[in-house]
């Protein structure tokens, strides 16, 4: 039997006491509510409410990133700078490396200063060459010219870039 609320078991039981008969009792020997719906709903609002507390803000959101933004902002010129001066002394170690090749070149071919110089075929036998067999060219894409010797060799980026890239 149903009373809207939950289940109930009823027995109906006939008593019969002087005249009066068919007189009916209700027992209820068990009541059960649906209280298994009930923690359901309990459960959910319980772990809707973990969820909600376990994000975070828009506004923490908005600092982290200013943070990140900040820090980005200090550090990638240093980056940046780091790496242009990296490029111009590597340029510079390879322009004394072929002035120091057209000087070995000079000595051994009885060449004076003001001496044609075929770049690079007359030097490649007096520099260390790179993987791909051939003297190491600048890292910022420039690139190199020595026509005579005693002269400085000149890489085409020059002054244009800072730092230069210009032999001291």
């Amino acid at each position: 039997m149903d009373f809207g609320i939950g289940r109930a078991k009823v027995a109906f039981v006939a008593v019969t006491t002087g005249n009066q008969v068919n007189k009916f009792v209700i027992i209820i020997t068990s009541l059960s509510f649906c209280s298994h719906r009930i923690e359901m709903k309990e459960r959910k609002m319980k772990m809707t409410k973990n969820l909600r507390k376990a994000g975070f803000t828009l506004v923490e959101i908005m600092i982290v990133v200013a943070i990140i933004g900040l820090l980005a902002a200090i550090a990638i010129p240093n980056f940046v700078k780091a790496r242009a001066t990296s490029q111009a002394n590597a340029c510079i170690n390879n322009l004394r490396q072929i002035d120091a090749a057209a000087n070995q070149f000079a000595l051994e071919k009885g060449r004076t200063s003001g001496s044609a110089i075929v770049y690079p075929t007359d030097l490649t036998p007096y520099i260390k060459l790179n993987s791909a067999q051939s003297i190491p060219p600048c890292p910022a894409g420039g690139t190199y010219t020595l026509a005579v010797v005693g002269t400085n060799p000149v890489c085409s980026l020059g002054t244009t870039v800072t730092p230069s890239h210009v032999l001291p």
